[in-house]
């Protein structure tokens, strides 16, 4: 049922990891925030053909009845009938061309089955015909099928909606069922007979195709987003979606699509875009934030960070024609810090919203993070610092300051190439010497410091976790900079934030606090998953069961490591399902076969009937040997030679006895070793004038 093999499970010290091998390679993974109908997580994974969709854990399908074996036709026909030929200019019948609407009704089993790790249940291959670079989702907080009515966005609850940027300057956004295909679906005649039938956009899973035109280069990232009625539209308007994507176009363009949900509203042309942003510099990523749903968070890696609305116009007269004004409005940036000793600021990799849009998060290229707070969310602020300048009278407000900051573990050869040593020079003439050399080869590499940073890549997850209970919702973030070595993980944003704040304070040392300190874990071994690829990104996977897992001491959430060809799942910690996994693997080596089946393999049974005792000649008199007498002396006459039936001396018979004789515990003072190498020496002699003889 499944084109994604069975994972291969490695476990290090620290971690699990499953590696999902595919056959192609892949660009993009994204976790979908809503849990299908049987309790699957669906991950969604762009590649050089299109989209893939799979369906891990859950429910899995019961089995598919047998059908009932059809009579056997007989050869001729028993009735007297008349045949009628018809001529050969008749033309035949011609086929329908809209095929028959196929309704799929798959069957689940009632209980879920308990297994070690979530198996892949169902794959779905959208075929685009051309490569996805690019897959968004909604920021929303992973839930149930029939809790995903965020606002009344009843199609949710029965549909997947996601965005994809394909090579080819195309974007699409594609709703699907959440519910997988049932086996029999994908083995339809209909999808025998041609190839083409079960291509994206046909209709034969239940899925749609929007279209977004108007860009001329591929998208370098999107965004996708639910905007709700608000109270000034008018009655009966339906949820609709936001798209944002940005492109190297010129020297930077943001484009905003509005698409309807409603499949009877689907338009028949491509939709164009609402809103079109000319930008200096081009973007590095952008992200929706998930509680003030029209704001934009615009990613440079030069220039900093700022926040776009979309929703608020720029200028108070608007010729806008749509729900939405022509042009939006930018209200805040955000600069990072300088690379000292230089006057230009360091690259920033990524940013991402947290504390539920009132604060982001950023990495830098030489390994530095630090939190603004834009809306008073630390945990120790007193109130909303920047909020009020967030007004419709004032615009264009800036932030430098981090609330707390730090660096990534292990990234200190990161830091070590920014900082230039700054000579005195006095111009003189100075002779090529090994010392001036490492010096001038030094100042090159320290003068193109910012080139290297550049090319440095990385990128930020976050999660939002279901609150249990009366708790206050946390996030996951999961973070990476330079590749496979610096990837860590914050398990809760909050209490990170809220130590970080205590240990500055210097009050991070109070057990009496009742505050848990926590902090950035990193990830070790993960070479071991990605079997020699490079990390090309991160992401986060969190199972319906979040709770027993966090309740064991993992992690809330696990991480997903992107390979050029593989899909690294990883469960960070040594309890739990970690623990399952071991001792499953343990139980599979202990039993290999159980009691009525039978191996071919060659297995090697120690003797049942041996005694506890046995006594050994140790001396070096054999049957028909030059020798008739012992040359020990010591051999027991009385013992009984009934204990060890007589062998045959071929082979490796010896080692039956050499470790007793290893053992032995005589005194080895009574041996006459002389007179035993005489004896040996003349083994030597005869042999060679036997092999004399045979030669003349």
């Amino acid at each position: 049922m499944s084109s994604i093999p069975a994972p291969r499970i490695r476990r290090t010290a620290q971690n699990t990891q499953f590696t999902y091998n595919l056959s192609r390679r892949v660009n993009d993974v994204q976790t979908y925030p809503v849990y299908s109908p049987q309790g699957a997580t669906i991950l969604i994974y762009g590649h050089e053909n299109g989209v893939t969709i799979a369906w891990r854990g859950g429910k899995r399908f019961t089995a598919a009845k047998k059908a009932p074996p059809q009579p056997e036709k007989q050869n001729g026909n028993t009735d007297d009938s008349i045949m009628i030929i018809d001529s050969d200019d008749d033309e035949p019948p011609a086929k329908s061309k809209t095929a028959s609407h196929y309704e799929d009704k798959p069957q689940f089993e009632d209980e879920l089955e308990d297994t070690p790790f979530p198996e892949i249940v169902q794959t779905l291959d959208l075929a685009l015909g051309t490569a996805v670079l690019k897959v968004a989702v909604m920021p929303m907080t992973p839930t149930p099928a029939d809790d995903a009515a965020w606002g009344g966005a009843k199609v949710l609850t029965e549909k997947m909606v996601f965005a994809v940027s394909c090579v080819t300057n195309d974007i699409y956004v594609i709703t699907l069922p959440l519910t997988p295909p049932s086996p029999e679906s994908k083995a339809r005649l209909e999808l025998r007979s041609d190839l083409l039938a079960g291509e994206a956009g046909s209709g034969a899973w239940g899925e749609s195709l929007t279209l977004l035109g108007g860009q001329n280069r591929h998208s370098e990232g999107i965004a996708i987003n639910l905007i709700m009625p608000t109270a000034t539209e008018r009655p009966g308007t339906k949820p609709r979606a936001v798209v944002a994507s940005h492109c190297r176009e010129a020297s930077g363009v943001l484009r905003l699509w509005d698409v309807p949900l409603d499949a009877s509203d689907k338009p028949a042309n491509p939709v164009e875009s609402f809103q079109t942003e000319y930008l200096p510099n081009p973007l590095t990523s952008i992200s929706f934030n998930s509680t003030h749903t029209t704001q934009l968070l615009a990613v440079s890696a030069l220039q900093g960070v700022r926040i776009y609305d979309f929703a608020r116009p720029s200028f108070t007269a608007t010729d806008a024609t749509g729900p939405f004004p022509v042009q939006g409005s930018w209200l805040l940036s955000m600069y990072q810090p300088f690379s000292r000793p230089s006057s230009t600021r360091k690259p920033i990799i990524d940013a991402a919203w947290i504390a539920h849009g009132r604060a982001i998060l950023v990495l830098l290229a030489d390994g530095m993070w630090g939190i603004w707070d834009v809306d008073g969310a630390s945990p120790t602020a007193p109130g909303a610092v920047l909020s009020n300048k967030l007004q419709p009278g004032v615009k264009g407000a800036a932030l430098t300051t981090f609330s707390v900051s730090g660096y990534v573990e292990g990234t200190s050869s990161l830091r070590s190439v920014t900082t230039q040593n700054k000579e005195h020079s006095t111009g003189d003439f100075a002779p090529m010497t090994p010392h001036t050399r490492r010096q001038a080869t030094a100042s090159l590499s320290s003068a193109i410091t910012l080139d290297r940073l550049a090319t440095i890549r990385g990128g930020i997850k976050v999660l939002s976790l279901p609150s249990r209970g009366s708790a206050i919702q946390d996030e996951t973030v999961v973070l990476w900079v330079g590749g496979l070595e610096h990837v860590c993980v914050i398990p809760g944003v909050t209490r990170f934030w809220d130590s970080q704040l205590r240990r500055a304070a210097g009050t991070g040392g109070n057990i009496f606090s009742g505050a848990q300190p926590v902090k950035m874990l990193k990830l070790m071994d993960l070479a071991t998953g990605l079997l020699g690829e490079r990390c090309c990104g991160v992401g986060l996977l969190i199972e319906p069961d979040h709770s027993i897992a966090a309740q064991d001491g993992g992690l809330p959430a696990d991480i997903i490591v992107l390979g050029e060809s593989r899909i690294v799942v990883v469960r960070e910690g040594e309890d739990g399902h970690g623990k399952i996994v071991g001792a499953m693997a343990n139980s599979r080596k202990r039993g290999l076969f159980s009691k009525g089946d039978k191996s071919d393999a060659i297995i090697v049974h120690g003797r049942e009937n041996r005694p506890a005792k046995s006594l050994f000649n140790l001396s070096t008199v054999k049957p028909g040997s030059l020798r008739h007498r012992s040359a020990s002396g010591n051999f027991d006459e009385d013992a009984d030679t009934t204990l060890q039936p007589p062998r045959r001396t071929v082979g490796f018979d010896f080692m039956d006895t050499l470790e007793a004789a290893a053992d032995d515990t005589q005194d080895f003072t009574r041996r006459n070793v002389e007179y035993e190498m005489l004896d040996i020496m003349e083994i030597d002699k005869t042999l060679d004038s036997m092999d004399g003889q045979r030669r003349t």
